[in-house]
């Protein structure tokens, strides 16, 4: 495993990272691979969607009231019929189809930003 190169500051503080609430979660059949469409509960940044491969590790029932981290701050991507506005973040694993996803350890204001 290597390191990625290394980044300046600036270039760490230009990600906005947020804490949000899965709100609604939905099947993707028309993603390649095995997805959820997510919508996420951000606060005062308001509601956003994402589509996520973490099928592997999460139904969906368990998903709904559940915080996670996500970069709110890229452009919006067209994937099949669906536009994700936000990039949950997660671990992979060893073959990169489970994805563990990344979540406040304590409850935390939805919005709130990493940093």
């Amino acid at each position: 495993m290597t390191i990625k190169p290394e980044i300046s500051w600036g270039d760490f503080e230009k990600i906005d990272i947020r804490c949000g609430t899965i709100i609604s979660v939905n099947d993707f059949e028309k993603a390649r691979n095995p997805s959820y469409q997510l919508e996420i509960d951000f606060g005062d940044l308001g509601i956003k969607k994402s589509s996520a491969q973490i099928t592997a590790l999460y139904k969906k029932e368990e998903l709904i009231g559940k915080q996670i981290l996500a970069v709110v701050n890229f452009p919006k991507k067209q994937i099949a019929n669906f536009f994700s506005e936000c990039l949950v973040l997660g671990l992979y694993g060893e073959d990169k189809s489970d994805v563990t996803l990344l979540t406040p350890s304590l409850p935390t204001k939805n919005g709130m930003q990493v940093g």
